[in-house]
């Protein structure tokens, strides 16, 4: 059973970077016999794999029909950041009443500076999203926590689709910024905070919106 779990948390991994390098377009269909060929796992193995993804909202399960790529809408992305928004926002209030050192929000901003030109997108789309789980996290509050992680996953699943209007060196830049503000702290802080989250979703929107054209 270890064996088995093993197998299926590491397929997950690689379903997980293939959705969010767009590999898979919205609303393809993974089918369990397709993938236990390619990956030469048994169905079993795939099929927690797949389990796992939608629980984490990186795919849906249709009864009879199996697992597929969620189509992105814009009400969905509108109330999945005004979420966003509720917790990363909140807990940046409860951090800076608690004087609460930013040094790991720096940390987080420095990995994504380094990232080079061409590293992978899964990787750029992480490592950016570490920022703001670091953000949640100096709140403190358990929480807080809990309901950003119940998400992060989705959110890094819409955020991926900004390629290639986004790359690593623009999305450093623009959290080098956020954190000149946060340091400041007070009101600046969090108008940076909340205008970072606009930003994203915006980014998002019009993406949406440049893959329907090119597809119409």
């Amino acid at each position: 059973m270890r064996e088995l779990s093993a197998a299926a948390a590491l397929l997950a991994d690689q379903l997980r970077d293939e959705l969010l390098s767009g590999e898979f377009a919205p609303g393809s269909r993974l089918k369990e016999e397709h993938l236990a060929q390619r990956f030469r796992v048994g169905r079993y193995t795939v099929r927690s794999a797949l389990r796992t993804l939608v629980a984490n909202g990186l795919l849906e399960h249709e009864a009879n029909r199996g697992a597929r790529v969620p189509q992105l809408y814009p009400t969905r992305v509108d109330q999945l950041f005004a979420y966003r928004t509720v917790l990363e926002v909140g807990s940046l209030r409860i951090a800076l009443s608690r004087q609460v050192a930013l040094q790991p929000v720096a940390s987080t901003t420095a990995a994504l500076e380094a990232l080079p030109a061409d590293a992978p997108w899964p990787q750029v789309v992480r490592t950016h999203q570490e920022i703001h789980r670091t953000i949640v996290g100096l709140s403190g509050n358990s929480r807080l926590i809990d309901a950003y992680a119940s998400c992060e996953e989705e959110l890094q699943f819409v955020t991926a689709i900004t390629r290639p209007a986004y790359t690593a060196g623009k999305l450093a830049a623009l959290h080098t910024e956020l954190l000149a503000h946060l340091r400041h702290g007070g009101d600046r802080a969090v108008d940076a905070l909340a205008r970072d989250i606009e930003i994203g979703r915006c980014a998002v929107l019009d993406a949406m919106s440049a893959a329907a054209t090119a597809t119409g």
